[in-house]
């Protein structure tokens, strides 16, 4: 009864100040059952913990109450447990202390798929690189957490492993000191053989401003003439990131941004700053219904403000500014303050019901995914800076519908649901016979076709895979496309990310036809005097 006792005596004076503060002013004053829903819930503790069953979890039924009245309120306001604050905190900050490796578990063994570039791993382990042991002890059969238990630790500190490298007969030692891991925001970053710039972006964490600023500036030294921002499945991140790269591609005084709530400080208006020089290169921001928040405020600022334009599919439709209070045991509160509106005024976030999160998400994911069915003619219409008509009413609608992304036979798909690194090992093993190919990047490139007895032997090895009962024949219909999946994970494997990319792009249909659009992008941005 003690529990009950804390619970009851913490409620009762959290609703005694609650209801001494303006808000609970506010709230009573209005005529409010609020106190009387209190007491239910006070009551209903009660008869549990004296009828139910089994002895309670009260740790585990409040943490059901708390998610429960967050759910209420939107699909974005979560309640966030104490245990799951540190991997969030870490995804958004930037960095955190390890060796420095993109893994999977593979064959039971950590299997390093790319060493972080500046990472204590760069050039100490290869991808393929299997761990056997770490610190003396066998890592076969390891978990996902024991590696990052194993793995991870403070800067400084060291851990011995032991490494199984294709081509070697026996394990190398390789002894690593644990340093601060940069967490990615730019996956590639390169400049095509017809001066386009493409920059993957794949969140807004704390660096990610630093990071595309500084790829823009890469680019341009490299010979780039007009940029591609990839923003598909870009979930979103941080607000003020996406300003400070907005900001690097405009004059002065321009509306970025707004945002709107209850509170008095929740409504701000974002500009850009004044300052001598900016990008000013036709922009093309590639976005489909997984681009969402902070991917959506940077393609609606390029659209509305006619900076560049906006190819694709409708994106997602989150429009709303969550800001986080911690609570007293870690936990913490992810709270939904404003709506957020793009310069030309647009509300972005899509419709949707109280409490009704997975009918949210499904609509989007489960439905026609890859094709754009938005009915214009329902949405709301807004000018952006020249006049030209774009639509509200959730989501960024695109300047220019691209064509459903490329698609592969349902045998593949199971081949790669099956084991999504088959081609990797296959790129691995033959990498490991063919150490030549790292010696010559632009002619493996341009040149570089998987051989038919390759071929051959993959698809053997696809068609001995068990239980999957695969048709050879339509496996065989997706020969050019497992030629190109092999030839990517041999340019990730001998190269880097960058040149993996360099090759995916290839078969990447959206981004071919995306090309073809700069010209209207340039008459865009030079009709508002950016270029």
């Amino acid at each position: 009864m003690k529990i009950i006792k804390r619970i009851t005596i913490a409620a009762l004076v959290l609703l005694g100040l609650f209801a001494l503060s303006p808000s609970g002013q506010v709230l009573f004053a209005q005529g409010s059952d609020f106190y009387n829903k209190w007491r239910d819930f006070q009551d209903m503790v009660k008869i549990i913990n004296t009828n139910y069953v089994e002895d309670v979890d009260w740790d585990k039924t409040m943490v059901g109450a708390q998610n429960g009245l967050m759910e209420a309120l939107d699909p974005h306001s979560v309640f966030i447990g104490s245990d799951r604050m540190e991997q969030i905190n870490e995804s958004f900050r930037g960095n955190f202390e390890g060796i420095g490796i993109e893994f999977d578990i593979i064959d039971h063994y950590i299997t390093v798929i790319t060493p972080i570039v500046g990472s204590p791993s760069d050039g100490l382990l290869h991808p393929g690189d299997q761990i056997v042991k770490i610190d003396a002890e066998s890592a076969y059969k390891i978990t996902r957490d024991g590696v990052f238990d194993k793995l991870r630790g403070p800067k400084g500190s060291k851990v011995e492993l032991e490494i199984a490298r294709l081509g070697e007969k026996e394990l190398i030692p390789v002894t690593i000191i644990r340093d601060k891991i940069p967490i990615y925001s730019v996956l590639a970053k390169f400049v095509m053989e017809d001066g386009t710039g493409y920059i993957l972006l794949n969140r807004f964490s704390s660096t990610t401003s630093e990071e595309v600023i500084q790829a823009i500036t890469e680019l341009q030294a490299q010979g780039m003439k007009r940029l591609m921002i990839d923003l598909r499945n870009n979930s979103g991140g941080y607000m003020d990131e996406v300003i400070k790269i907005v900001d690097h591609i405009l004059p002065g005084g321009e509306k970025i941004l707004s945002t709107k709530g209850r509170l008095k400080n929740a409504n701000e208006e974002m500009y850009s700053k004044h300052k001598a020089t900016y990008y000013k290169q036709p922009i093309i921001a590639l976005i489909n219904r997984g681009s969402a928040s902070a991917s959506e405020i940077l393609a609606g600022a390029l659209q509305d403000l006619d900076r560049g334009i906006v190819v694709g599919e409708t994106s997602f439709g989150k429009g709303l500014v969550q800001r986080q209070y911690p609570l007293r045991d870690g936990s913490a509160v992810r709270v939904t303050v404003a709506r957020y509106y793009t310069p030309s005024g647009r509300l972005i976030q899509r419709h949707y019901e109280n409490g009704d999160a997975g009918d949210y998400y499904a609509e989007l994911y489960d439905k026609d995914y890859g094709k754009d069915t938005t009915k214009l003619d329902e949405k709301p219409r807004f000018k952006t800076k020249m006049g030209r008509v774009v639509y509200g009413g959730g989501g960024i609608t695109p300047d220019i519908q691209l064509k459903d992304p490329a698609t592969i036979s349902r045998d593949l798909a199971k081949v790669r649901r099956h084991d999504i690194r088959f081609f990797f090992k296959v790129a691995s093993d033959y990498a490991a016979l063919h150490p030549e190919l790292a010696q010559d990047w632009p002619g493996f490139l341009s040149g570089f076709k998987v051989e038919d007895a390759l071929m051959d032997e993959v698809y053997e090895k696809i068609l001995a895979l068990e239980d999957l009962d695969l048709d050879e024949a339509k496996i065989r219909e997706d020969e050019e496309t497992i030629r190109y999946y092999i030839k990517s994970e041999l340019a990730g494997k001998l190269w880097g990310r960058n040149e993996q990319y360099q090759v995916r792009i290839e078969m990447d249909n959206q981004i071919q036809e995306a090309r073809g659009y700069f010209n209207k992008a340039r008459e865009i941005a030079e009709a508002a005097d950016y270029l």
